[in-house]
């Protein structure tokens, strides 16, 4: 097991005491990270004690503290997991070969760019997410919240220690665009589309915990399988942070469809408007927050058949989420079937080269775990009493990448015309009227152990601790 360092400037496992130059490159850099996040972080909570989780090891147990601290004093750091005696290449035309502790040089620039792209979605998290601290329904969300923030930063620190420990001049040139790059900006937004989005509600920020961060999941899961091994041993320990994201997302949705139950059952009917105006958010609001949300995160896996995640594969650079179950990982005859319009309104069958279709295949993966939350939430329904199925819109539904891209369908993926898509959208995805009336419900709860009136309170504190337990102390 790596020891970690962690009364080092920069807590780390990597040994960076023995590599006096990289220390200055990071060193350096720690200033204008801090000075980013007193910026662009949470805003006006930099003097707050907050609960926090802080990761002190990478072994599954034991791996992380729990305390009061402040945010700018959080102890961000570089940790890679342990690595694993005599691993080699598990896939691609390099299947068998011992693992690389260096970037070839012919795979220089793919590296630098996948490494960038990620490292880009975290600081870009957090400033999507740094004014939902004014509105947050109770201390519990609002230190959640924060733990997300936190761990969105050290998950910048471990992109940023690649680029300076492989990349050289060029990592440290693109470490520093990192931190010059903002959400939403006009002139220097974040790489992905989805990263400049607006998250201004806690509906959106559950919607995003539980659709975007998990397909950050099978990102890093792919990442977790390269060849490149400081890479693979960085995502696997990011997933490990991870979870709990998805964790916040999963049952904060689940709170507010609690929450619309209890008033349904309370007022004895399903009418959205008499929902809406008890102050809870309905249940056809949350199906349309989570048809944006989920079409959304589609996007992020780009193209079913595209010729770079083939060569990704080919040269492994970056794997299935899982290798290790598939039959074959050399995929070098294989083919992939999947459908597509055919340009005069109806489907056609596609083949392409399984190799080019990583992309297809990780997104599969994805949308059967986001199926899981579903059917937890549809029990819940189904337990009230109540005959509404919340569903995943199909994955032609709304899409801007892909086969599907700008090609109207249904909610089921069927194809229909261009009217009757434009006004199926108006009513399937959040309109500016169901998206005032969600900030509407947006009012700061800070007395510990309350909730705001939407949002139903969570089945127990964190670690071990009551609900009603102040998670962040507001100075």
């Amino acid at each position: 097991m790596s020891s970690i360092d962690l009364n080092a400037r920069i807590p780390n496992n990597v040994n960076l005491v023995d590599d006096r130059t990289l220390q200055r490159a990071l060193e350096h850099w720690q200033p204008a990270f801090l000075d980013w996040w007193k910026d662009m972080g949470p805003s006006d909570f930099l003097k707050s004690d907050v609960y926090l989780r802080t990761a002190t090891g990478v072994d599954a147990a034991g791996w992380a503290t729990y305390g009061s601290v402040k945010m700018p004093d959080y102890r961000w750091g570089i940790f890679l997991a342990d690595p694993e005696p005599h691993r080699t290449i598990g896939f691609g035309d390099h299947m068998g070969e011992p693992v690389w502790q260096q970037v070839p040089g012919e795979y220089r620039s793919t590296f630098r760019r996948l490494i960038v792209t990620q490292g880009d979605t975290e600081p870009a998290s957090v400033e999507q997410q740094r004014l939902l601290g004014h509105t947050c329904p109770s201390l519990y969300d609002l230190r959640n919240l924060f733990q997300v923030n936190v761990e969105e930063g050290r998950h910048l620190w471990a992109m940023v220690y690649l680029l300076h420990a492989y990349f050289g001049r060029d990592g440290r040139e693109e470490a520093e665009e990192l931190l010059m790059r903002h959400s939403g900006d006009t002139d220097k937004p974040r790489i992905l589309g989805t990263f400049n989005e607006p998250i201004d509600d806690w509906l959106s920020f559950y919607m995003f915990t539980y659709f975007t961060d998990r397909d950050g999941k099978y990102q890093l899961k792919s990442l977790a399988e390269s060849a490149f091994d400081p890479l693979a041993r960085t995502t696997r320990f990011m997933l490990t942070e991870e979870a709990h994201h998805m964790f916040v997302g999963e049952t904060g949705i689940g709170r507010v469809i609690k929450r619309s139950l209890e008033v349904m059952k309370e007022l004895g009917t399903d009418d959205p408007a008499a929902v809406r105006r008890a102050g809870a958010i309905d249940l056809q609001t949350v199906q349309k927050y989570m048809n944006f949300w989920f079409s959304s995160a589609l996007d992020l896996f780009g193209s079913e058949s595209s010729s770079n995640a083939g060569s990704y594969f080919a040269n492994g650079i970056k794997g299935r989420p899982d290798e290790a179950k598939f039959a074959d990982h050399r995929e070098i005859d294989t083919v992939y079937h999947f459908e597509g319009p055919d340009g005069a309104g109806g489907i056609k069958n596609n083949e392409v080269a399984m190799r080019n279709a990583m992309n297809a295949i990780t997104r599969n993966e994805y949308v059967k775990d986001c199926e899981v939350g579903l059917k937890r939430w549809n029990k819940l329904i189904e337990r009230a009493g109540f005959e509404v199925e919340l569903k995943l819109p199909s994955d032609r539904f709304h899409r801007s990448i892909g086969a599907w891209a700008n090609v109207p369908t249904d909610a089921a993926g069927t194809p229909i015309a261009k009217d009757a898509y434009d006004a199926l959208c108006r009513s399937a995805l959040p309109s500016a009227e169901d998206r005032s009336f969600v900030k509407s419900l947006q009012v700061r709860v800070v007395e510990p152990g309350k909730m705001a009136a939407w949002i139903a309170p969570p089945d127990r504190g964190i670690n071990n601790l009551p609900v009603e337990y102040e998670y962040v102390r507001l100075n």
